[in-house]
């Protein structure tokens, strides 16, 4: 079973639920507005993606923009925790390993 990790109100996980209820996968879906993401989902997360998942052109990056890059790696970590809007959406996990992260990489994989 697929896991889906993001916010309802996004435009790019709304696209990634249709894609993936048109192609009949069962999923999942993990609010981050309901479901706080653990640090173990975000080093998952940094370790498929090589970097932090912090969607830098987000509103929310932008208004913690200067305490996140001045903070330590764990700090960093609890920042995203609390805001996890800034987090780079969807995250599609299967199985405990990261499938895709964004709407193209989904189509890709799926």
């Amino acid at each position: 079973m697929y896991k889906l990790f993001g916010i309802p109100n996004c435009d790019t996980v709304k696209k990634t639920k249709k894609y993936l209820d048109e192609k009949g996968v069962e999923y999942d879906f993990i609010n981050f507005k309901k479901v706080a993401p653990t640090a173990q989902n975000i080093k998952l997360w940094e370790s498929y993606l090589e970097d932090l998942p912090v969607n830098k052109r987000g509103t929310t990056f932008r208004k913690i923009k200067d305490d996140f890059e001045s903070a330590t790696p764990a700090k960093k970590i609890k920042i995203l925790i609390e805001n996890s809007s800034a987090i780079k959406r969807p995250i599609l996990e299967k199985n405990g390993s990261v499938m895709a992260v964004g709407f193209e990489e989904v189509k890709a994989k799926i």
